[in-house]
């Protein structure tokens, strides 16, 4: 006979996976276009993730960036949190919809200091001319875990999470095929989570909380085992957190490079952000990127990056992807809200 605590994870495993299907509405936009390119491409830890980070030991302060083209993205992007490029034809961007901000408390309560605010969170895919091909809106009305954050794909799934809109709250981590964009949850856990990376190798998931502070680590083999160890809760415990000890900036999307020969294979993942220093009317931004070992969050590299969109905001802000064009390291950055250009520059 199944054991209680078992039977208890199973049901809410099917729970969480039925609450996610019946969110899922996406509206495609080109009938006849896949969401995406058949084969897909290899992910960074099996293709060019050594090749990325032997070139970035050539960057420094003064690396010149050459732009090689800025890609209008059509319609109302949001606010991109994420990108994974699937080949020079395919983006996929996770993306907040706010429909209510969130609002200051004068203290804090359960642990955070705002209101859940309001929104959606969309997985958008563009072809590589900036068109739309599809939308899809992964959370309901009245989820209050609905931002979404960084992604990854290692190859096989998409990589995110969806959390509250304020930190110490709580979220998900999800996969998603590429060529459905349906997303599975895989965990429910006790702070706002970001960035998200598989580890293919180790089949170990690191998520970073608000502002990068901490890192998460989990073994999705031994999750299973986790719930079946409590009948009492429904957040899943990492089996290591991390606290970052850098403070250049706050990492807002990651991709997994793989065990990095050049580091003597720690598994390492390339990350970009920005930091504000100040306050007030003096705040201003720093963008940057970084290589980071994910077990110790220690950045053996990184550098500032000065560029700055149209508009006026850090290139870095937010989504990054990265590939290597004719030996040249090449970065592809969405900073800016709503009507959004796809940044891509390359080392000159």
């Amino acid at each position: 006979m199944p054991h209680t605590c078992s039977i208890k994870a199973s049901i809410l495993l099917v729970l969480l996976s039925t609450a996610f299907v019946s969110a899922l509405n996406i509206t495609v936009y080109q009938p006849n276009v896949p969401f995406a390119p058949l084969p897909w491409p290899l992910s960074h830890a099996e293709s060019e993730g050594d090749e990325i980070i032997s070139l970035f030991q050539n960057l420094g302060r003064n690396t010149v960036w050459k732009s090689i083209a800025n890609v209008s993205f059509e319609s109302d992007t949001f606010e991109p949190e994420g990108i994974v490029r699937l080949g020079p034809d395919r983006y996929v961007v996770s993306a907040g919809q706010w429909t209510e901000p969130t609002a200051p408390f004068n203290t804090t309560i359960n642990g955070t200091d705002r209101s859940t605010g309001g929104g959606f969170s969309h997985l958008i895919v563009f072809d590589g001319g900036g068109s739309r091909i599809a939308d899809a809106t992964i959370t309901r009305r009245g989820d209050i875990e609905y931002h979404n954050g960084g992604i990854d794909f290692d190859g096989e799934f998409l990589w995110g999470t969806l959390a509250q809109h304020r930190p110490n709250s709580a979220a998900y981590v999800y996969k998603a095929r590429p060529e459905s964009l349906g997303p599975e949850p895989v965990l429910h856990y006790d702070d706002h989570l970001g960035g998200v990376v598989h580890d293919v190798q180790t089949n170990r998931i690191t998520a970073l909380n608000w502002g990068s502070r901490n890192a998460s680590t989990w073994d999705l083999d031994e999750i299973s085992d986790q719930y079946q160890a409590s009948s009492t809760s429904e957040y899943t415990e990492p089996e290591n957190t991390v606290r970052k000890p850098s403070h250049f900036i706050d990492y807002q999307d990651c991709k997994f490079l793989g065990h990095s020969k050049h580091y003597q294979n720690p598994p390492v993942m390339l990350c970009g952000g920005i930091a504000a220093i100040g306050s007030g009317d003096d705040t201003s931004y720093l963008g940057g990127i970084a290589l980071v070992d994910v077990e110790t969050m220690l950045p053996p590299d990184e550098i500032p990056i000065a560029l700055r969109s149209a508009l006026g905001v850090p290139l870095t802000v937010n989504p990054i992807d990265a590939s290597v064009e004719n030996g040249k390291l090449r970065l592809y950055l969405l900073p800016d809200r709503n009507n959004a250009i796809l940044y891509i520059v390359e080392v000159q």
